[in-house]
């Protein structure tokens, strides 16, 4: 059975790598293709003209929406200019994060760093921190409260007030110098006035945005404060991370900050929570072998200021401070410039039109003053009073007060404005370049489907459709696995009651388990059914066999509560699907155990395609009634493997599927076609999983239309459970992209494309970007502002930071 909320084919990327390489291949061969056809178009009408001298120009594109993938901008004709030197700068901050010791051997990374697995000696220690400096981020260069202020007092219209405020200053005391007339005082008032407007309206702003960068700062602890180290063969707890240098030996276990980046070289069941810096809201399991040349896809690397969320291991420190992936963030938006505001722009404009109009009438009737002959003094006057009346002073004071309250709407909404011209370039956007995980996401893996008598069940998470049967007996079997063979629990305090929502309460556990854990209590309180507390009680666990990366499979052992099957143990079990069917000979269909055969087996490989292929993580589960006669209720199991030969029975009855998915918010879908309405472009830029991007940008609206992958399902040359995406012939492929409206490009492809090619991505009507570095989503944001649009960036993590700064404005999400 194939999802109905996703029209089409997407690519299941089982070798990264090679469809990476076959997409950007096709890719290119599309470009150039349109591109060959646009200049025979050309050549065309050129036949009947005289031959012209050849000017070495380069085209861009045009900047027209409906131009797909492959399309082939239209020249303009006109030369592109060299790139300015705030874009080369711009172009040398955005490089790409380099690192070479994930791809060394344990020895190989001793020997490149001078170490050895016992740590560094104290001596060392101190010679390598005195050199490099201590392990900490370089607090960015803070301006003086009061140029703040000042800033605040003379920057753009107020600068305007102020010269005609010192005009009528000047005009006063001119009048004043003429002791044989009294002295109009209309000069001097309005210059009061007109510097008590700037005075009230620049300490008003500068209070506003005082207020919102203390709120801001309080966001910024992120450093670990200490560590576990070995320095002379011993282990040393409670060190300060400051301390670290390059070379250290760490432990870090469930709980901890890393410390610095580390490369790892021993794990137990390490995982780490990179979601702030890869935008990945599932745990990453680390490793200690090689997986990827991209850093931040490597297994065995963990970085600095990302936590730990199970196991321990052991790690070298490869880079320490500034020179850490987050430390390269940091520095890549300090070296950001802030884009000017359209409303400053306007502004701007509008001052150099007012004081060219007012300086050429006050100019003009001097010189009529002269000649109708006015004396120099009183024409003088008269030179700069016409200049102040074509001062419009009141609107500084219009345009700030009109802002402010607009911020404090947009306060009472939870919005807090950090520079009062950004409410107005809200009203501007024409582009949206929205983060995925946390900001279009809950950031709450949530169980979104099920899968057992061989059909995909709705749950009306991702679609409003509900199709399963809480009556049916496999759905029963299976909420029972979920329940048991879990061990995450719920955790009450005053943020988590049990009045909330199960979604929204705390929980201590895995992700994957705590949101098995939410959907069948969940379960149990809308079918009458136990909750965990009471239902694990009453089905007491005498053995729980852990999670590991070898087996990729848990499972437990429990004296059932009703005496169920004779009073039988019940052995469950759930973990990576393909390991679990293997583990089975017999399926559950319709409450009935039936043998395993090739056409049941070929519906559970659809099954686990169509999930896999929408970008949710699948869990497979089973069960087993021991054999009382070698497993009595009384038994003692061994506590650890092969426990007594569980982990390698091959008889185990096979149950159903989970499939998890971080869930969109429920406001998004309607969030996302208002601004489409209004002809804003919404573009997803995410760290995760290009399949997952895709799936949940189907969710929200975000795609509607189709993609290459999509085109080839629709015309038969792909298909479910046969030739895939890349399997396709490059010129096959190349065709496809050139047909698609919507596009979803990962970071390698971006990674090789220049900026003309990225134009060309630009130009879609749809597009997701994923697997994106925070280098990637800066380039993007500076392509979109190319073709003139007025960018917002959202998003929640560290790796927005960049993309934020750069954007006309940055919405950050927490």
């Amino acid at each position: 059975m194939s999802l109905k909320f996703v029209p089409g084919r997407t690519v299941d990327f089982g070798d990264i790598g090679e469809v990476n390489g076959f997409r950007s291949d096709s890719y290119r061969q599309a470009t150039a293709a349109k591109r060959e056809q646009k200049k025979q178009e050309q050549k065309q009408p050129e036949q009947k003209q005289p031959e012209q001298p050849k000017k070495e120009t380069v085209t861009t594109p045009a900047p027209s929406k409906e131009t797909s993938f492959g399309s082939q901008p239209i020249s303009n004709g006109v030369a592109k200019p060299a790139a300015p030197k705030q874009q080369k700068v711009a172009n040398n901050l955005a490089k790409e994060i380099e690192m070479v010791e994930h791809l060394m051997t344990s020895e190989e990374l001793y020997a490149h760093l001078e170490t050895s697995a016992t740590g560094l000696s104290s001596a060392e220690a101190k010679r390598r921190l005195e050199r490099d400096g201590p392990n900490v981020l370089t607090p960015a260069k803070q301006t003086p409260e009061w140029i703040k202020f000042l800033k605040q007092m003379v920057g753009g219209f107020a600068t305007l007030l102020w010269v005609g405020a010192i005009l009528c200053f000047i005009a006063y005391g001119i009048e004043s110098s003429d002791k044989e007339k009294t002295p109009s005082k209309d000069n001097l008032f309005l210059g009061v006035v007109l510097a008590g407007v700037v005075i009230i309206t620049g300490i008003f702003s500068y209070l506003q945005e005082a207020k919102s960068s203390s709120v801001m700062s309080k966001f910024a602890q992120l450093v670990p404060q200490t560590c576990v180290v070995y320095r002379d063969g011993t282990v040393k707890s409670e060190m300060p991370a400051a301390e670290l240098v390059v070379g250290d030996v760490i432990i870090c276990k469930y709980g901890d900050k890393i410390p610095a980046d580390v490369r790892i070289i021993e794990t137990s069941n390490f995982k780490v929570d990179n979601s702030s810096l890869t935008g990945e809201s599932e745990a990453q399991k680390r490793e200690i072998s090689t997986t990827h040349e991209n850093p931040l896809e490597a297994q065995n690397l963990a970085f600095f200021t990302t936590s730990a969320v199970s196991g321990t291991c052991t790690g070298v420190v490869v880079q320490c401070g500034d020179n850490t992936v987050i430390g390269q963030i940091k520095t890549l938006v300090e070296g950001t410039k802030n884009q000017e505001t359209p409303i400053a722009k306007e502004i701007h404009h509008f001052i150099k039109l007012i004081t060219s109009v007012a300086v050429i009438l006050g100019v003009i009737f001097f010189v009529l003053a002269f000649i109708i002959g006015y004396f120099w003094l009183d024409a003088v006057v008269f030179l700069i009073g016409i200049i102040v009346a074509n001062v419009p002073e009141g609107l500084l004071a219009t345009v700030t007060v009109s802002l402010t309250l607009t911020s404090l709407r947009m306060a009472e909404k939870n919005v807090v404005v950090k520079n009062l011209e950004s409410v107005e370039t809200l009203g501007s956007t024409s582009t949206i370049c929205s983060d995925k995980t946390g900001t279009l996401t809950q950031n709450k893996m949530t169980v979104a489907h099920v899968f057992y008598d061989g059909e995909i069940k709705m749950l009306g998470l991702l679609e409003r459709e509900v199709t399963y049967d809480h009556e049916a007996p496999s759905f029963k079997a299976l909420w029972t696995i979920g329940q048991l063979c879990n061990t995450a629990v719920f955790v009450y305090d005053e943020d988590s009651t049990k009045e909330m929502d199960h979604q929204q309460r705390k929980t201590n556990g895995d992700a994957s388990e705590s949101a098995i854990l939410k959907f069948c209590d969940k379960m149990a309180v809308l079918h009458g059914m136990k909750e965990s507390p009471d239902y694990r009680s009453s089905n007491k666990k005498v053995l729980n066999i852990p999670f590991n990366s070898e087996n990729k499979f848990a499972g437990s052992v429990h004296i059932t509560d009703n005496g169920r099957e004779d009073g039988k143990l019940h052995y469950v079990m759930k973990g990576a699907p393909e390991r679990i069917i293997d583990r089975c000979k017999t399926i559950m269909v319709n409450g009935e155990v039936v043998p395993l055969s090739t056409e049941l087996k070929s519906k559970f490989d659809l099954g686990y395609e169509d999930l896999g292929r929408n970008g949710e993580r699948v869990l497979g589960f089973a069960e087993k009634y021991l054999d009382k006669n070698r497993f009595p209720q009384n038994f003692e199991f061994e506590d650890e493997s092969p426990y007594n030969g569980l982990i390698d029975m091959d008889d185990l009855t096979f149950v159903g599927l989970m499939a998890l998915i971080d869930p969109p918010r429920e406001a998004v879908p309607d969030a996302v076609m208002h601004c489409q309405s209004a002809g804003i472009q919404v573009i997803m830029v995410t760290g995760d999983h290009p399949i997952t991007a895709k799936a949940i940008a189907r969710s929200v609206g975000i795609i509607s239309l189709d993609t290459a992958e999509d085109l080839a399902d629709q015309q038969g040359l792909t298909k479910r459970g046969g030739t895939k995406f890349e399997d396709l012939d490059l010129s096959v492929q190349a065709k496809l992209h050139a047909q698609a409206d919507a596009q979803v490009v990962n970071g390698q492809q971006l990674k090789d494309m220049s900026e003309d090619e990225l134009d060309l991505v630009l130009h879609h009507k749809q597009i997701v970007f994923a697997r994106t570095s925070p280098q990637q989503k800066l380039r993007i944001v500076q392509g979109c502002q190319r073709r003139g649009d007025v960018v917002a960036v959202t998003g929640d993590g560290v790796n927005d930071s960049p993309a934020l700064k750069a954007a006309d404005i940055g919405v950050a999400m927490g």
